[in-house]
């Protein structure tokens, strides 16, 4: 029950989450966690649509840089020097998944393996802390875990790695890059995840900003638990959703 052990399951966990670009593999890894919980832990459930959301984001992003790119075309080495600022940012944001996954199967691992000791408590606070003692608890007991305390449990984790990696990286990544129109796209998404059927989207004014980051997650929380969380998990491999639905009604 040492931080050294909590340091040994960091490395094992960023050893499963692979390297950058390795999105599918992210993928698998928390969809593991969330089976694991045995299907308590939602954080994990969304965080995998928002992998695999990336995926598809990603190959968009870099076919529209090279198209916004094709003006630099008759000054030497302009465009080439675009497109490598824009991987450059976009490695960032798959930094900024692949830490978060790692981070979430370290915290998630050592709390189930250790409890809810000092050590962790100094790294995740003691709320947290005892939101995932209690998802533990309940999966190995086969009790009720109510979608009120999966909600709990999912802010806890959102709020955690809004607070000590995404806001600084994404801060970081749109500071350091200097393409005002590719920048200007990147802060407006519209992230439409698998599960959330035809109409549905959430639509960012500004990605780089946490309060509408947090609203988002929220958001993709309640259309994940209305829907019903099977077929959230279902739509991972491209099942159907149920007839008629399209991801609009609200908790």
């Amino acid at each position: 029950m040492t931080a050294a052990a909590y340091e040994q399951l960091r490395t094992e966990a960023y050893a499963l989450a692979g390297e950058l670009p390795d999105l599918q593999q992210r993928i698998k890894l928390y969809r593991r966690l969330y089976h694991e919980s045995g299907k308590r832990h939602v954080f994990a459930l969304i965080a995998a649509h928002g992998s695999l959301w990336a995926t598809g984001y990603f190959r968009l992003g870099k076919l529209g840089a090279r198209i916004a790119s094709l003006p630099s075309l008759c000054i030497p080495g302009k465009r080439a020097r675009q497109l490598d600022a824009v991987a450059v940012f976009a490695d960032r944001f798959r930094s900024i998944n692949r830490e978060v996954c790692a981070e979430a199967y370290a915290i998630f691992t050592y709390t189930r393996q250790y409890g809810g000791n000092e050590v962790i408590r100094a790294v995740i606070g003691a709320r947290f802390t005892r939101l995932l003692v209690d998802c533990h608890a309940s999966c190995a007991a086969g009790t009720e875990f109510p979608r009120y305390k999966r909600e709990q449990l999912f802010h806890a984790f959102l709020a955690w790695e809004q607070d000590h990696i995404v806001v600084p990286k994404v801060a970081e990544a749109f500071a350091s890059f200097d393409w005002p129109l590719i920048a200007w796209l990147a802060r407006r998404p519209a992230i439409r995840f698998a599960y959330f059927g035809k109409h549905k989207r959430l639509r960012f004014r500004d990605f780089s900003s946490k309060d509408e980051r947090l609203a988002a997650g929220m958001q993709a929380f309640r259309i994940a638990e209305d829907l019903g969380l099977q077929a959230v998990d279902d739509a991972l491999d491209g099942k159907s959703l149920p007839a008629g639905y399209n991801g609009l009604k609200q908790a």
